[in-house]
């Protein structure tokens, strides 16, 4: 069963059940939407994915949160399970740190049914924009055309921050597959960390706080013609750990450049595998030029 996971500032988890066996899969998104979550091991990220931002935004479920990535002055792209059936407009933060501890702080919608309004948002010091999905997004039912690739077009125009460029055509392939396992790309977000509790039972969990912008190490495991797959285990020397709930849409970064955004994970502990939706091939990259990229 293949499921994706939304975080919620509750740590309530959406989850959307789809049959692949034999394995199961969790797809995370920190924060607030079914994306991948935050780091596992990973390391703070102050300034040095300035382009990185957190997405807050709301469902008929309620209130979730993504990631995403600045591709232009006014394009944030992220997963299409961040922006699949979005209310109102999405919030945009490129702020690394948000909260070291509750409360988060994050904006609240007047009319929740509704969502954010565009004034209410700029009110907050928040950044605006409009989610849009891939049309050929499965919803994780077809393995061929994941597609779980998605986009905010903001009202305002980003001036102070560059933005990171996304990698040209067939990039991954072009590592050999002998050398996947020792290649490192680099997930970054907003996800939740995992660590051992203050006190109870110490098996590490996803927590809610700090409320932070991470970056973590991640050797190669699969490619497919649709994803990248890597390994989030902590322990593993050759990395540095793997991405979590709220890292959903957040970029993978490999030679600099964006090649996949996180989609989904394997445990709900967030220390095995990692799913990531590739942004490098004609799928994502004719959908993206719609929009200028």
């Amino acid at each position: 069963m293949l499921t994706v996971l939304r975080k919620s500032e509750q740590m309530r988890n959406r989850i959307l059940a789809f049959a692949l066996a034999p394995l199961m899969m969790i797809l995370a998104a920190v924060g607030l939407a079914p994306t991948a979550t935050a780091s596992t091991g990973g390391t703070p990220d102050a300034e040095l994915h300035p382009n990185v931002a957190l997405l807050v935004f709301y469902s008929p479920e309620g209130r979730f949160r993504c990631s995403g990535t600045l591709v232009s002055p006014t394009v944030v792209l992220t997963a299409a399970h961040c922006t699949d059936g979005d209310l109102g407009k999405v919030a945009v933060t490129f702020r690394s740190v948000i909260a070291e501890q509750p409360p988060s702080g994050l904006p609240v919608a007047a009319d929740t049914a509704a969502g954010y309004t565009q004034a209410e948002l700029e009110a907050a010091g928040y950044y605006s924009g409009t989610a849009y999905t891939h049309p050929n997004y499965s919803d994780f039912t077809d393995m061929a055309n994941w597609n779980d690739v998605g986009v905010v077009v903001l009202d305002q125009t980003i001036t102070d921050i560059a933005p990171a460029t996304i990698a040209e055509l067939r990039t991954l392939n072009t590592i050999k597959r002998a050398k996947l396992a020792h290649t490192l790309f680099t997930g970054v977000g907003y996800g939740t960390e995992v660590r051992k509790p203050d006190s109870g039972p110490q098996k590490p969990t996803p927590m809610s706080y700090p409320l932070i912008r991470r970056y973590v190490d991640m050797p190669g495991q699969k490619l497919t013609p649709q994803i990248l797959q890597t390994n989030g285990n902590p322990n593993d020397i050759r990395g540095t750990g793997g991405t979590c709930f709220g890292d959903s849409g957040g970029p993978v970064f490999y030679k600099g450049n964006v090649v996949a955004v996180t989609s989904y994970g394997y445990t709900s502990n967030c220390r095995y595998l990692g799913g990531y939706q590739r942004v490098d091939i004609a799928a994502a990259q004719d959908w993206l030029a719609t929009f200028g990229l």
